[in-house]
């Protein structure tokens, strides 16, 4: 048994850098066997293990990332944490309102974990290619106002991680590395808007967002589980800028179908579902929800300085036919660079 499975499953101390160090080198040459990487993943993900041990995981592969890596000042983020209740990808459409509205953003995200389409599921379905560089995010970024970066920007030892687990999957005994995957990738930008499902993980959570002094960081959190703002329930707030929490108020009383109206829907119609909520053509709960998310973005970038006028010009970039525009103008991009790829 390696001394980091022993610390993980003892549970009264804190797991070390030390130890996860130990276990990178061992991932990356391959000399970690699936028990051992199995034991770490489900030891991790049984119950959020304690903030020193979550701080050395996200710290001892920040310090292995190769080179300076490039800062997106202004640009903000949108990415949750997976789980709760199924909905439509609410965070990738707030991505796409809040660059209509003129606020920077740098999107990460992953494949589905709780659900069935994650975010990079859905831009394969409505055929934008995520940058694979640096290079092009900051093109993307300049010519567009929104980029969604690959898997490039997150640890090479996550893929190296979810090899060793085989034939088990990352989606079965990874929920540890989804929870805190918003603190993995390596974008450094001015802000980010974090959903957290589950509340008993915002301890942790907060320490890392103190951690990352690079960037203002809110981290939302509601009664229903979900992780990102909800339009018709009371959303709380923690400010990593301030170290204080302060409340999203609904917009009116809910009639208890609004879960409902978020539900996604049928795989084979996924694209055409979220370009219709982008054009406004969706349950207005959906659409509301999305504007109130690509609100916060734009406040948080400083593009906007209340929540009465950031919530109207997310409106407004969804009913002028702005955001469901920049769909079409990435999706071009990307035809024409898989041209140049092949041609």
């Amino acid at each position: 048994m390696s001394e980091l499975v022993a610390a993980l499953l003892d549970g009264t101390a804190p797991a070390g850098a030390e130890e996860f160090r130990s276990f990178w080198d061992r991932v990356l040459r391959r000399e970690a066997g699936a028990g051992e990487a199995v034991a770490v993943l489900t030891a991790l993900s049984a119950r959020m293990p304690h903030p020193s041990t979550v701080d050395a995981f996200v710290a001892t592969l920040a310090e292995r990332r190769p080179g300076p890596v490039p800062r997106f000042p202004g640009a903000v983020n949108v990415v949750g944490t997976g789980g709760g209740p199924k909905t439509v990808n609410i965070s990738t459409a707030a991505a796409f309102v809040a660059a209509a509205m003129g606020v920077p953003v740098v999107k990460t995200g992953s494949r589905g974990m709780s659900s069935r389409i994650g975010s990079v599921d859905l831009l394969d379905r409505l055929g934008v290619r995520p940058a694979r560089s640096y290079d092009e995010v900051g093109d993307q970024l300049q010519r567009h106002g929104v980029s969604f970066a690959g898997q490039f920007v997150y640890p090479v030892e996550l893929t190296a991680l979810a090899r060793a687990v085989l034939p088990m999957s990352l989606r079965t005994i990874g929920r540890f590395v989804n929870a805190i995957g918003p603190f993995l990738a390596a974008v450094p930008v001015s802000a980010q808007l974090t959903g957290v499902s589950n509340r008993t993980h915002l301890p942790q959570l907060r320490l890392l967002a103190m951690r990352r002094t690079e960037s203002r960081i809110w981290l939302c959190s509601n009664d229903l589980g979900a992780d990102e703002l909800l339009s018709f329930t009371a959303n709380t707030v923690h400010d990593s800028a301030t170290g204080e929490d302060f409340t999203v108020e609904p917009d009116g009383p809910a009639t208890g179908q609004e879960l409902d109206d978020l539900s996604p829907v049928d795989d084979e119609h996924v694209a055409e579902n979220f370009l219709s909520l982008l054009d406004g053509n969706a349950p207005r709960t959906a659409v509301k929800t999305v504007c109130l998310n690509a609100a916060a973005l734009a406040l948080l970038s400083g593009r906007q300085d209340g929540w009465t006028s950031a919530v109207s010009a997310a409106h407004e970039a969804v009913d002028s036919g702005a955001a469901a525009g920049l769909v079409e103008r990435l999706r071009n991009d990307s035809t024409v660079a898989a041209g140049e790829r092949h041609g």
